[in-house]
């Protein structure tokens, strides 16, 4: 499919933007690792190039960077010393989650040894998964799980401050 997007009734030059989408059957089989291919390096740039900052939650920052963590303000109408701060850290957890989404099997890293199953059969023909002789596989589901959740964080932050990503 192709979509022709144009002339961009957002740009404020007095050359119009045509923007020409390709997108084939595959890339939507797999589409967070297809948005991630193009997500990560606009986050990346945005952050290189970012001429100010958005107001922030302190729900979604370590404690460090809380408001509530910053000098006291001058005057009520100043930002506090954390404010830009708190905008790289909530990228940096974007970035870092989009990376590892466009990174081929980041959950081996938690898996380790020989894997070695066999499928035993039961008398209620269903199978069961067994270990065999040779297995001496680990799985750190904890480290896995961590890593998941920290993913997950950095889509929600994506979400949460969409309409934040402007330079």
């Amino acid at each position: 499919m192709k979509v022709n997007i144009g002339p961009y009734p957002g740009l404020r030059s007095s050359k119009a933007r045509k923007i020409d989408i390709r997108i084939d059957k595959y890339d939507t089989w797999n589409m967070d690792h297809t948005l991630s291919l193009i997500i990560l390096p606009m986050l990346k740039q945005l952050k290189e190039t970012k001429h100010g900052a958005p107001w922030t939650d302190d729900e979604d920052v370590p404690e460090e960077l809380k408001s509530t963590s910053a000098e006291p303000k001058e005057n009520e109408w100043d930002l506090d010393s954390l404010h830009f701060q708190r905008w790289d850290w909530i990228l940096d957890e974007m970035i870092w989650a989009f990376e590892l989404n466009t990174t081929d099997n980041w959950e081996g890293q938690f898996h380790h040894g020989v894997i070695d199953f066999d499928f035993e059969r039961q008398e209620d023909g269903t199978s069961r998964l067994v270990r065999g002789a040779n297995d001496t596989s680990t799985w750190d589901k904890e480290g896995q799980m961590a890593y998941a959740n920290r993913m997950q964080n950095g889509f929600k932050l994506f979400g949460k401050y969409f309409s934040a990503l402007w330079d």
